[in-house]
């Protein structure tokens, strides 16, 4: 008996017996979709992440107050409060030929009220160059510029969805808003720009870096500062003279540790694909289980049709079939079903992956569908390679049967 027969004649069992082949195949179905799932979902988190980092910029170097480990955070992003840079410090690592443009950062939340207007929103303190550092752009009136970063300047740039919520369609440079109970007029509204680095930047309000500190907020120290360097390939090295520059303004020396720690956002990327890379695979691990569960029931299933077929192996046996004819015509069976099951499998998976992908964008997130070759020929292959695995032993027991018990058996 060739392969072709072998193949038409396991496909016309199936053909027969359809509930039971779909029952069959519904936990490799599963199985493979959930893998599907999960791989193309976590390249999807993984792509929104690195879209979130890099659309901030890969030359761009972040210091924060409060020390850290090379890998781990600094105290003041696990809500501690850190009093340890100032904006003087910007100034200085600003004197760098590397650095193209530098600014500091504060931050509130105050509800912002305009006649009876009000809305809640994130107040930033910040400089002129704040604009060049975030690639940021204008859309009506101007942003801070070098006559508002000293003394206390009550002027405001309003994030575009702050603009929308308080004047709709109404043009509102010129106009004045109310935070904290201090007037301030507005000089600009900034560009539609979303969500950038995990925040919504359309939400946010711009006032001059001094006046933030001094008039609204009583503080001295600044939350962040950044500073954008002129070519990504001198990233490391800048880090290097920031650090000396600062541990020199802050009086550290010897071996005392920094009261800052300096992150750039390469650093960023390689730590969270290597996180999001060993998350996606335990997850599709954990799905891949779901694989076993239907390879069991694959093989439950064959052994059930051996007992129901005895009398046509039985049959077989005697006008000539060989014990390794029955034992292939099952094991193509127990393949069949596996590979058609990983195929539908694929389908599903794919499809839900793609409805959550486009869900995401249409969110507004920047997620990208993924549902790679490899996904797809390693789902194929394991599907194959369990259609072998468990169905060998009721293909095994097929062919071992005694044809004069198996035509006697009732």
């Amino acid at each position: 008996m060739n392969t072709v027969i072998i193949i038409k004649t396991s496909l016309k069992v199936l053909r027969s017996n359809k509930n039971r082949t779909f029952l069959t195949m519904l936990g490799i179905v599963i199985g493979i979709a959930a893998v599907i799932v999960v791989m193309s979902v976590g390249a999807g988190a993984q792509s929104l992440i690195f879209n979130q980092i890099t659309s901030v910029g890969s030359n761009l170097i972040g210091v924060l107050p409060g020390y850290s480990d090379e890998n781990g955070p600094p105290a003041s992003a696990m809500g501690i409060t850190v009093t340890s840079l100032t904006a003087e410090d910007t100034q200085a690592i600003k004197k760098l030929k590397e650095i193209e443009s530098a600014t500091s950062y504060v931050r509130g939340v105050s509800t912002i009220q305009w006649q009876n207007q009000k809305t809640d929103a994130t107040f930033v303190g910040t400089t002129s160059e704040y604009v060049d550092v975030e690639s940021a752009a204008v859309e009506l009136g101007q942003f801070l510029d070098s006559s508002h970063d000293k003394g206390i300047a009550r002027v405001a740039v309003l994030g575009w969805q702050v603009a929308q919520d308080l004047f709709g369609r109404e043009d509102p440079v010129g106009k004045s808003v109310k935070i904290k109970k201090e007037n301030f007029r507005i000089i600009g509204v900034m560009e539609k720009r979303g969500t950038v680095a995990f925040e919504n930047q359309d939400i946010l309000i711009f006032i001059p870096l001094e006046t933030a500190q001094k008039l609204l907020l009583g503080i001295k120290h600044i939350s962040v500062m950044r500073g954008k360097v002129t070519d990504e390939k001198d990233v490391d090295a800048v880090i290097a003279q920031i650090r000396q520059i600062l541990r020199e303004r802050h009086d550290i020396t010897g071996s005392k540790d920094d009261d800052f720690s300096i992150r750039a956002a390469t650093q960023a990327l390689d730590t969270l694909g290597a996180i999001t890379d060993a998350l996606k695979f335990f997850l599709a691990g954990i799905a891949a289980i779901s694989l076993l569960v239907g390879g069991v029931g694959i093989m439950n299933i064959m052994l059930v049709a051996v007992n129901e077929r005895t009398r046509e192996i039985g049959l077989r046996k005697a006008i000539g079939a060989t014990a390794k004819n029955i034992q292939y015509q099952f094991l193509t069976e127990s393949v069949i079903l596996t590979i058609i099951g990983g195929i539908i499998g694929i389908m599903i998976g794919t499809a839900i992956s793609a409805l959550v992908a486009f869900g995401a964008q249409y969110l507004g997130y920047n997620w990208d569908f993924v549902v790679t070759a490899t996904s797809i020929i390693l789902s194929v292959s394991v599907a194959g390679f369990i259609g072998i695995l468990f169905g060998w032993y009721p293909a095994y027991r097929a062919s071992n049967l005694d044809p004069v018990e198996a035509l006697r058996y009732e």
